[in-house]
């Protein structure tokens, strides 16, 4: 007989740890989750895309469960297609940080996630969108204040995004959380939210405390996660600032990572 599974939460990040390079989640992984929820723990998504981007991922899934999304900005319901709770970026205090931004560094390209469960995702000229997600085109600058912004996203024409990471959070971490999610992922949050403040929520309302909870990422985002969980487990695949603070290192997601895990604590 097999022991008892030895978490009540399984959180886990997306892009890079869940999914596959071709946004697919593998049949392992699929029976691994299965076979936790069935050993009574739930699985939470958690990730910085917001809700638009990953609705079609979760229904894909069949996943009916909470999501924390948009890097703990949102959680969502996705069995009901309902926002629970949404946190918006004070757009004074967004402006002023780009501006102290660009004063060290020059003009950045940049795209905006707008709230609520339709939010559109608008992008200026320069800005690269990672892969084929859905978004505007952003032709007038003054677009970008006109409604409730989740975050905004910057990039840099020369700097790295650990660079751009640095500056940012240097010249502009009194105004906004910066948050480095991705290859060409450089974020602006409202100030204090991380993926830890959404889960901490989510969690709550699934009767599951920090001491109970287990966590995959790939990315430095995921840091306050795993300082939040009792056990964080960085994937093969993962940046060096959170491999450095993870508790464990798996596999790739190529190669289920997260399966391998599970599994072994299934028995």
């Amino acid at each position: 007989m097999s022991a008892p599974f030895p978490y009540q939460l399984v959180a886990t990040d997306l892009d890079g740890t869940l999914l596959r390079e071709d946004h697919s989640v593998s049949d392992r992984t699929r029976d691994a989750l299965a076979a936790v929820t069935a050993a009574g723990a739930a699985h939470i998504v958690v990730t910085g895309r917001a809700v638009p981007w990953t609705r079609p991922i979760l229904d894909d899934l069949g996943y009916q469960g909470l999501a924390v999304c948009g890097q703990g900005a949102q959680v969502y319901d996705a069995g009901a297609h309902r926002l629970l709770t949404s946190v918006t970026l004070d757009r004074q205090l967004a402006s002023v940080a780009l501006a102290k931004i660009e004063a060290e560094v020059g003009p950045l390209h940049l795209a905006a996630s707008r709230d609520g469960l339709d939010g559109e995702v608008l992008v200026g000229p320069g800005y690269e969108v990672t892969g084929r997600l859905p978004s505007t085109p952003l032709t007038d600058a003054a677009d970008l204040w006109a409604a409730p912004l989740n975050k905004l996203y910057i990039q840099h024409p020369a700097l790295t995004d650990d660079e751009l990471t640095e500056v940012a959070t240097r010249t502009a971490g009194g105004f906004v959380t910066v948050a480095m999610a991705g290859e060409g992922i450089v974020e602006l949050l409202p100030l204090g939210l991380s993926k830890a403040t959404g889960l901490s929520l989510a969690a709550r309302r699934l009767g599951a405390k920090a001491t109970g909870t287990i966590a995959f990422g790939d990315m430095p985002n995921d840091i306050p996660m795993f300082a939040w969980s009792a056990h964080g487990i960085a994937m093969a695949n993962a940046h060096q600032e959170l491999r450095a603070v993870a508790d464990e290192v798996t596999s790739s997601n190529e190669e289920d990572g997260i399966a391998v895990v599970l599994e072994r604590l299934l028995g």
